[in-house]
């Protein structure tokens, strides 16, 4: 009887599943360049304002790294129409929240308010596009802004490297190279007229996508959209350099050494393809079940059984020209990196020449209908979502489908991925240390 139960609460879970995560949405362009999607929400009273620009890290000068991070904060400076400082407070006043991130790849600007607001969102986000003010006062403030937050964040944070340090080894052509945060030399040696240049050229409606999602009555937002966005001018096409990196054909050994930590922490690091290729998809399974939490199989053997690691985990990095896949472990007292890197290798090992247990296959399905669920159980989740689809996978519907090809994946697939990708010959093998001072003390 329990067993009928059980199999019953799992056919009722996936119906409710199915059914939940239809995301029912319009899109359209307008003259201008600048697509738009909506999506309709009557279930509370809220609405999320929100601009992805397809402009990231990726899009930099060499020798003027940082600038779309630094745009992230510049572009809540003010506007002709908006007092410099006074953003954060109408936004406050009005009963919203807001903020913003930047990746390699893209920025996202996004406002939450109470949905009889919803035109004030639209205002605010078309002001940032239409009338930015980028002076010197402003470029010198958030200057000194982002050097706070990369001490903060990066180098005074222990392991705050990581990133950085492997991007360097992984990548010697492709701008993936530099950290997102970028040069604070950089920035200091900019001018001004390079940053408005930079707005020029990317933060244009024809390389951006506006969702508005939540309880909004269509018409009237179409209308408020063309009034505040229609007269924005469209830019200049963005012209995009494609650059292809050479395969890693024998394992890269570096050693990077932080100041901040007092135990050394092993790296391995496997470039992988776009997001947009299925393996992408069939390494994020392989991710969750190597290194996916404490109930992983490297953490049960390298932590709970074998007492290798004081931790084991794992960074999946997807990304629109390439991925990475950072499996790191900090080895247990007496234990060295060698140590660990040999049970994860193992670990890898198996899963390239042994099918996945049936067991295991279920709960990693499971997981990831799990994570689809929750993907889109709030409506910023859902506004974020239907931007990404867009402006990075150009299928906006991906937001319902993409499930399905999770579901198609099979234990071959796992098998064959791990042979193609995680191999000792393509990868990065970093010592994250203390410096040696630090060490000796």
């Amino acid at each position: 009887m329990k067993k009928h139960l059980l199999t019953l609460s799992s056919i009722l879970l996936l119906q409710t599943t199915l059914f939940a995560q239809q995301v029912n949405f319009e899109e359209y362009d307008l003259p201008n360049g600048l697509h738009v999607i909506l999506h309709q929400d009557k279930t509370a009273p809220v609405v999320v304002t929100s601009v992805m620009y397809h402009v990231g890290a990726k899009d930099e000068n060499p020798e003027r790294t940082g600038f779309a991070h630094f745009f992230e904060h510049l572009l809540f400076e003010g506007t002709q129409n908006i007092k410099r400082g006074d953003w954060f407070k109408i936004v406050a006043k009005n009963g919203g929240s807001n903020n913003a991130f930047t990746t390699d790849d893209k920025t996202y600007y996004y406002e939450v308010f109470p949905s009889n607001n919803l035109e004030l969102g639209l205002w605010l986000e078309s002001e940032r596009m239409l009338h930015p003010v980028i002076n010197q006062i402003g470029v010198e403030t958030q200057n000194e802004v982002v050097k706070e937050e990369k001490r903060l964040r990066v180098d005074n944070q222990p392991y705050g490297n990581i990133l950085a340090a492997v991007k360097k080894e992984m990548f010697h052509k492709h701008p993936y190279r530099w950290a997102t945060i970028g040069s604070m030399e950089h920035l200091d040696a900019a001018t001004l007229q390079e940053f408005q240049d930079f707005n020029t050229k990317f933060y244009v409606p024809n390389n951006a996508v506006l969702v508005v999602a939540g309880d909004i009555d269509i018409d009237q937002t179409k209308k408020w959209i063309l009034k505040y966005f229609g007269e924005v001018k469209k830019g200049a096409p963005v012209a995009r350099v494609s650059i292809t990196e050479e395969p890693i054909t024998t394992q890269i050994n570096a050693v990077y050494e932080d100041p901040n930590i007092q135990l050394p922490m092993v790296i391995e690091a496997y470039r992988t393809p776009s997001m947009k290729n299925r393996d992408a998809l069939v390494l994020e399974m392989i991710s969750d079940y190597l290194s996916g939490g404490k109930s992983s199989v490297l953490y049960k053997k390298l932590v709970d059984k074998n007492k290798t690691a004081l931790e084991v985990g794992a960074i999946s990095l997807s990304q629109e020209d390439y991925g990475m896949y950072l499996i790191y472990g900090i080895p247990f007292s007496g234990k060295t990196s060698n140590d660990v890197i040999q049970e994860i290798d193992a670990e890898i090992a198996k899963l390239q020449t042994e099918l996945i247990s049936e067991k295991e296959f279920k709960k990693l399905q499971n997981a990831f209908e799990n994570k689809f669920v929750n993907a889109n159980d709030d409506i910023e989740g859902v506004a974020l979502n239907l931007a990404d689809y867009y402006l990075l996978y150009k299928d906006t519907n991906l937001i319902n489908k993409e499930i399905e090809i999770y579901r198609s994946i099979t234990r071959d697939d796992i098998k064959e991925v791990a042979k193609k990708y995680l191999n000792t010959n393509q990868r990065v093998i970093l010592d994250y240390v203390p410096t040696k001072d630090k060490s000796q003390k």
